[in-house]
């Protein structure tokens, strides 16, 4: 089964997170928070303007972004959970490196 999104919406699939702290404590998933970065693996076309023209959106498949924690709608994929959310849900592209 294929999951492609339409308009302005993308899917997402969430990082895993660390389940060791520095200090070496290994965290339960019970008490660990949903980690609120992920991979885009698919992307619609974009949003139409009222004009008409369509929007491309501003991320790309491989892209890792961050949302909210709530953001999106969960849905499973051949026993994966994945994210779909608009483009709006987004707070930014993490690249790895010094911050700009």
């Amino acid at each position: 089964m294929k999951l492609t999104p339409l308009h302005d919406r993308i899917v997402v699939r969430r990082m895993q997170q660390e389940r060791t702290t520095a200090a070496g404590i290994v965290i339960p998933d019970t008490a660990g928070e949903k980690p609120d970065q992920g991979e885009v693996i698919a992307v619609g076309p974009g949003r139409r303007l009222e004009d008409g023209r369509l929007c491309a959106p501003d991320v790309n498949v491989g892209d890792r972004v961050l949302f909210g924690k709530y953001a999106g709608t969960a849905v499973k994929v051949e026993g994966e959970e994945l994210l779909v959310m608009r483009e709006d849900d987004l707070l930014g592209i993490v690249t790895l490196g010094s911050v700009q």
